[in-house]
């Protein structure tokens, strides 16, 4: 059975280009990894692919949404490491329901027995608002983990995905891994928030990623951070903490269920730390 992440963010975090160079991380390591887009934007698997694939939705509209229609083939692209990689993709704007879209997904690689044909499987999910569609993949994941920035609305989107997390965890198997905390900057109060904001709910920061431009360039280029060219010395600052993180979840970590704050308590606990 694989070992399933289902990785959480507020949108425009960095969360897709996190999540590429952690499954690229893990299969540097060995693991035969599959990562599984679940945005209607479907760019999270571009910089292992370099390339928009074609998405899930795309392929069940083309068979009129016959499940039994669709080959693996269908919706599955290698990419950088030999990570597949799967977009589920979504509904014109305005039409349709995106979670819906990802629950289908989530049917379809049950269909085709991908649970039991992986090391690890990555769900890269949309984390503003987690909808019984977009919290579909928490009911198969061993571990949640959340990508957030040391500020307010991160860290509020971040507690109502802990909410999600402890929810999900009194039917299914899922359980918090960590916090991986994203475009860490010393000069702008690097995770004095974020510490405080684990501490306080009961999970642990499992890993620092620099506010680096040659991530930025990364992601624009439609490559992970590990097939960039040059600048050896700041790629090796970059790509650390990729590799430091995958050694960790691929060793087993310890996991709790988060203990989220309420909506208006986040308010006024973040409001009073510094």
């Amino acid at each position: 059975m694989s070992l399933i992440m289902a990785i959480y963010g507020k949108g425009g975090i960095g969360k897709s280009t996190t999540s590429a160079n952690l499954s690229a991380a893990m299969a540097l390591k060995g693991a035969k990894v599959l990562q599984i887009g679940c945005d209607p934007k479907h760019d999270s698997t571009f910089p292992l692919t370099g390339m928009l694939q074609t998405t899930v939705i795309d392929v069940l509209q083309e068979v009129d949404f016959h499940i039994e229609d669709v080959a693996r083939e269908d919706v599955i692209v290698t990419g950088f490491a030999g990570v597949d990689a799967l977009e589920a993709g979504g509904p014109p704007a305005g039409s349709g329901c995106g979670g819906y879209v990802v629950g289908e997904t989530v049917k379809l690689l049950k269909e085709f027995g991908l649970y039991h044909k992986y090391d690890v499987i990555v769900f890269d999910v949309l984390g503003d608002v987690v909808c019984g569609g977009f919290s579909a993949p928490l009911n198969y994941a061993d571990y949640g983990l959340i990508i957030a920035c040391n500020d307010f609305d991160s860290i509020f989107a971040a507690n109502r995905l802990c909410l999600a997390i402890e929810q999900k965890s009194h039917r299914h198997k899922v359980r918090m891994a960590g916090l991986i905390a994203n475009r860490v900057d010393a000069g702008f109060g690097g995770t004095g928030l974020l510490e405080q904001f684990v501490d306080t709910v009961g999970t642990k920061i499992i890993g620092r990623v620099p506010y680096h431009d040659l991530i930025r360039r990364s992601r624009l280029a439609g490559k992970t951070l590990f097939q960039m060219e040059g600048e050896d010395e700041f790629k090796a600052i970059c790509t650390k903490p990729f590799t430091d993180m995958a050694e960790y979840l691929l060793a087993q970590p310890e996991t709790t269920v988060p203990n989220p704050l309420h909506d208006r308590a986040i308010f006024e606990v973040v409001g009073g730390w510094k």
